[in-house]
């Protein structure tokens, strides 16, 4: 199955497509140290990535007519600074605002799906008129904004287009499923919080819905708590564990009274890290991307991640506002910043995979980054839809040629 990868940073949602059985006939990347982190790992032919196609440079100047229509998917996540919490909030004002493009790419390509990824804040009451313009220019994207058209009245003509019902089944059109969702639930050591657009064309009537929670917060609790066996499973002997309130116990204690079945525990830091030394030993030597990096400090808003919970959601920054929460907090109450390799595991990416670029750079890039489980968990969704929806459209036509004979 042929894939296009828009705004692919450093690769984690390329990663999860390439796990899931997509060959990208286009990654492509403006940025020149996340494009250097693609082009090491290709040229190290690290699995998966030897072979892709990657064009660096704005996804408007690309040549979209050396790609073939009817692909079966494209996928990326547009800037988020227009929308993150963090931002300037500044939304279709803010020439960073790349959702017209892909548009415009979705209408020239005609994929049979896309996956559409970005930060919670565009789900945010400010945006929502915004928000609903996206989602209806990606359901119908043949309805063009005409010019000098303000978006707010384009929008108007997209929510009459849509309740008239005219446009269904006629044109371009695609069946859009808009979600939020917790990375920590699909087993990524780390709370964050994105919102998925995926769309399949009508045509290939697929009905699809966001792949179910694997982990839970109410197993974590079990686990830790009431069972003990993470505290086991760590080695860490009760006069280490951390001291916990009754009514935290008592609340443990009734959750797994009533838990039928709620999936695996979240992962935590604690076990995203296992198998790396200290980053201020002489054994982190041997762990590439795995150096320590001082200067962390601890203050209000930026406290840092417990070693037992999922960490908090990595930004793309290291040091100041942007940064802040990109670190560990230890068992003593210090803080350290997460290493590269660290922060890499936080997003799951593989051990194998190297990143280019300062620490600032990589940071950036990581923070920026899709967590490859979780790419992996909505693509290969969207694949067994693919799949069945062709299998079903050969099973028709061969039951035509059937009758027909």
């Amino acid at each position: 199955m042929n894939a296009v990868e828009l705004y692919a940073g450093a690769g984690g949602l390329a990663l999860g497509a390439s796990l899931a059985g997509f060959k990208p006939l286009a990654v492509v990347e403006w940025d020149k140290w996340a494009c250097d982190t693609i082009r090491e790992n290709r040229a190290r032919e690290y699995p998966l990535v030897a072979g892709w196609p990657l064009h660096e440079g704005d996804v408007r100047e690309f040549d979209w007519s050396t790609i073939p229509q009817d692909i079966e998917l494209l996928a990326g996540g547009p800037p988020c600074q227009p929308f993150s919490m963090g931002g300037k909030h500044k939304a279709h004002d803010d020439s960073r605002d790349m959702f017209p493009a892909t548009v415009a790419i979705v209408r020239q390509l005609r994929p049979k799906a896309f996956i559409v990824e970005n930060v919670k804040g565009l789900t945010r009451s400010s945006f929502a008129n915004y928000y609903q313009y996206i989602l209806l220019q990606l359901e119908f994207p043949e309805v063009v904004r005409r010019r000098n058209e303000a978006w707010y009245d384009h929008l108007m003509r997209l929510q009459k287009e849509r309740a008239s019902g005219a446009l269904h089944g006629k044109g371009l059109t695609y069946n859009v499923v808009p979600t939020l969702v917790n990375a920590a639930d699909y087993g990524v050591p780390q709370k964050r919080e994105r919102v998925f657009m995926v769309g399949f064309r009508h045509d290939l009537n697929v009905k699809w819905s966001f792949p179910t929670p694997t982990h839970s917060h109410t197993s974590l609790m079990v686990d830790q708590w009431v069972t003990g066996q993470y505290w086991d499973r760590h080695k860490v002997a009760k006069k280490a564990r951390p001291e916990v309130s009754p009514a935290l116990q008592a609340r443990a204690q009734r959750v797994a009274g009533e838990l039928q079945s709620d999936g695996q525990p979240w992962r935590t830091v604690r076990d995203a890290l296992v198998g790396l030394p200290d980053p201020e030993s002489r054994a982190a030597a041997s762990f590439p991307d795995h150096r320590f990096q001082p200067g962390a400090r601890a203050y209000k808003g930026h406290t840092g991640s417990p070693l037992d919970l999922p960490a908090k959601t990595l930004k793309a920054g290291d040091h100041g506002v942007p940064g802040g929460e990109n670190m560990l907090v230890k068992p003593d109450g210090e803080v350290r910043y997460f290493t590269i390799r660290e922060s890499a595991r936080i997003q799951t990416f593989p051990d194998g995979y190297r990143f280019h670029g300062s620490w600032t750079e990589t940071m950036r890039q990581l923070g920026n980054a899709v967590p490859v489980l979780l790419a992996q968990a909505v693509t290969c969704s969207v694949a067994q839809c693919l799949i069945e929806a062709k299998l079903s459209e050969l099973a028709s036509a061969n039951s035509r040629r059937w009758r027909a004979a």
